[in-house]
């Protein structure tokens, strides 16, 4: 039997273990750091693309060589 194997019942039982053990504040504490690790995660994604952004934006300026860009 592996652990593969579970059902809702033992999943229950799982459940109600843990709740047991840690306490419901434990648990609704725990929740909230993991929110909060979720958060800041999606947070460093979106400045880490905004930085990407701003980069391929610097390195899009114009390079036509000076006596060139007179020439129209």
């Amino acid at each position: 039997m592996g652990i593969g194997n579970i059902g809702l019942p033992g999943l229950l039982l799982i459940a109600v273990v843990v709740l047991v053990l840690f306490g419901r504040g434990k648990i609704s504490s725990l929740m909230g750091e993991v929110g909060k690790g979720i958060t800041a995660f999606k947070q460093g994604v979106s400045e880490g693309g905004k930085e990407l952004e701003e980069q391929n934006a610097q390195e899009a300026k114009d390079v036509t060589p000076a006596e060139d860009k007179d020439k129209v």
